[in-house]
């Protein structure tokens, strides 16, 4: 069964979960590395590595979230909760009368600030800095503004990156950008100092019913460009890159869906065929669908658009019963997470019901193969290190 934590940031770790995991094992006592600063996620550096039987590494982007460099040089900086972490330079902050931390647009603090961090919180908040809708003139352009040719500056960084990444021997899994169509955490425009059109989450969601010409147009656009790019970037990368996460775009509540499987039919299925098609026509990449929520009912419909895996799995969301979606699905589809409950079981449970869900779940998903081991989404802070620890355990135990 191959193992994955922290190959993407959807399946990775938080700061405070990996010092308490290195604490745990003896290891040296070291800053961790935030490799995500929106969810503030961690590196699992190659000790960790060995230590949880890791598979799978990640071909991470020049760019965070916030739209400054994501790597060296890096820098000390104290979280609220007291933990001393290592974060890139553009990574600046300020803390506002409620004693919450904000963060900036391209590390730029006389900006407005694009995320915030309450004061109890472990994690930063997307800001909506949403403009006066002006109807007459709406322009997909202005959506699109994030989106843009790779540059030869970056075309370099991914060549040596994945060469790195593949040198592991690993599998390698990388983010290369521009296909996420109607995700959440990308429409507030994070990285824009002056982000303009559709840049509330709830006025997006509104769009897809009210304005379905101006979502169609801007996903078409963006198909356009990023299928460009990837082949700029097939050119450099190659074969060294096993998959590449598409798309992190929820369809899934707790207990239904964000939108009808014929909306989904309308306005994303042509273009994630199109993406994938190119990708399965071109490369020998597979292709990475990121979804929470009850979403059974797209998981055809996934397959058809062309993915090759489906993440992560949420198995207490209604009609996310593990048996069934392997037997109506796995021939056709990789189980990449679903390994353990994150909501209820990881942070609340006792290591022997850890232990028992997790023989449970890789006994049905293994079977024949297409299951990657990860948790239900991203590892949280505070949850209890010895429940982290079972997970390893009962991991080596499945696998002998």
């Amino acid at each position: 069964m191959v193992v994955d934590f922290g190959s993407t940031n959807v399946t990775g770790m938080h700061v405070l979960s990996i010092e308490n995991l290195r604490k745990y094992y003896g290891l040296e006592n070291k800053p961790v590395r935030v490799t995500d600063p929106l969810q503030m996620l961690g590196e699992i550096d190659q000790e960790l590595i060995g230590i949880l039987g890791v598979d799978v590494v990640p071909a991470r982007g020049r760019m965070s979230s916030f739209g400054f460099l994501n790597h060296e040089p890096l820098k000390e900086f104290i979280t609220p909760w007291g933990q001393k972490v290592l974060v890139p330079e553009g990574f600046r902050t300020t803390n506002d009368d409620n004693g919450d931390t904000l963060i900036y647009p391209e590390g730029d603090t006389s900006a407005t600030p694009s995320g915030r961090m309450p004061k109890t919180g472990y994690f930063f908040d997307a800001i909506i800095r949403q403009q006066p809708i002006d109807e007459e003139k709406l322009d997909p352009g202005d959506n699109l503004e994030e989106y843009g040719l790779v540059s030869e500056t970056d075309l370099e960084y991914w060549k040596e990156t994945t060469r790195k990444a593949r040198a592991t021997g690993k599998a390698v899994i990388a983010g290369l950008g521009g296909t996420a169509l109607g995700d959440i955490a990308h429409i507030p425009g994070m990285r824009l100092k002056n982000p303009k059109g559709i840049r509330d989450i709830a006025e997006w969601y509104m769009s897809i019913l009210i304005r379905p010409d101006y979502v169609r147009t801007i996903f078409d656009r963006q198909s356009e460009i990023a299928l460009e790019n990837y082949r700029r970037l097939h050119q450099v990368i190659g074969d060294n890159v096993d998959a590449v996460y598409i798309c992190g775009t929820d369809f899934g509540t707790q207990n239904s869906t964000f939108c009808s499987p014929e909306q989904f039919d309308d306005l994303w299925l042509p273009f994630y065929r199109r993406i994938n098609d190119w990708v399965h026509t071109n490369t020998t990449w597979k292709t990475f669908k990121h979804s929470c929520g009850a979403v059974e009912p797209f998981m055809s419909r996934f397959i058809a658009a062309g993915f090759d895996i489906i993440n992560p799995v949420q198995l207490n969301a209604s009609g996310m019963d593990p048996v069934l979606l392997k037997k109506e699905y796995g021939k056709d589809l990789v189980f990449w997470g679903g390994g353990i409950d994150t909501q209820k079981t990881l942070p609340f449970a006792n290591p022997a019901k850890i232990r028992e869900e997790i023989l449970r779940l890789c006994d049905i998903f293994s079977k024949d193969g297409g299951f990657v081991f990860n948790t239900v989404h991203n590892i949280q802070a505070n949850v209890p290190v010895e429940n982290i620890v079972a997970i390893v355990n009962t991991i080596k135990e499945f696998n002998k």
